[in-house]
């Protein structure tokens, strides 16, 4: 018995999910089990809605409804909470093969960043506020995200919807603010290829410097300048808080890495 009714429920749960390729339980009547589709499916749509506002006024009803009830039917989310639903969608978009526009990945995770820092619980490592960002391993605040788009999504919207992306890429700092707010500010090449570098690799600020001459056949001294200036200023900003507290043998072990290319 209960292995039947487990049965029924699950058959319940594919045709609700996807009517086209299941067929509904029986001794059940369609209007009910449309009135359950509807009920399921438009809690879903409506909360993508709320999601991702520029992005479903940039589609056309009959591309939203489409993407949604795909993403409903086929995606199989990995956590159950409401709320990193909006997360779940955006790795959907990123797959290959739907037939959303090229931006649309794009833009749903430019608005999905702010969901993102705004409702984050992390927590900053041990560091020092006022050390060396030159000669020390400057630490970028777990609330600061350097981001970087082939199409403009600050920009993009129902008025705006390019056919190609422009040449060059849309390089963009989201961070959450003492205000509790999340604020996004255009960021020059080398500002962004330094967040980068820092938030992935536990090197000096000299080394993180020195790299990013090298990557670029620049001379490393004008480089180190404009670099602890502006390490300096994100520092007064709170986007980097200051330096690890790492040993002196842990910072050795990073040093003697291989160094990996900025991207």
């Amino acid at each position: 018995m209960a292995e039947t009714l487990r049965e029924q429920q699950l058959q319940l749960a594919r045709h609700i999910r996807d009517p086209q390729r299941n067929a509904p339980p029986p001794g059940i009547e369609a209007r009910r089990l449309a009135v359950y589709r509807q009920l399921f499916l438009g809690n879903v749509q409506s909360l993508l809605a709320a999601s991702f506002p520029v992005l479903r006024a940039s589609l056309a009803d009959s591309q939203w409804h489409e993407l949604t009830e795909r993403f409903y039917a086929d995606y199989r989310c990995q956590t159950p909470l409401f709320t990193e639903l909006a997360g779940e969608f955006v790795a959907f978009l990123e797959q290959r093969g739907t037939d959303a526009p090229a931006w649309a990945a794009e833009l749903a995770h430019y608005e999905w960043v702010e969901t993102a820092l705004s409702l984050s619980d992390s927590r900053e490592p041990a560091h020092d506020p006022q050390g060396d960002l030159l000669e020390g391993v400057p630490l970028l605040s777990s609330l600061a995200w350097p981001l970087a788009y082939a199409w403009p999504v600050s920009d993009l919207g129902p008025g705006h919807l390019p056919g190609q992306p422009p040449e060059q890429p849309t390089l963009l700092l989201a961070r959450r603010g003492d205000d509790q707010q999340v604020h996004f500010a255009r960021l020059a090449p080398l500002a962004h290829a330094l967040l980068e570098s820092v938030r992935d690799r536990q090197l000096s600020g000299r080394e993180h410097l020195q790299a990013l001459a090298e990557a670029i056949g620049a001379d490393p001294e004008p480089i180190l300048r404009q670099g602890l200036a502006l390490l300096q200023a994100l520092h007064a900003q709170g986007v980097v808080l200051g330096t690890r507290n790492l040993c002196a043998t842990h910072r050795r072990q990073h040093s003697s890495a291989p160094r990996e290319t900025p991207r």
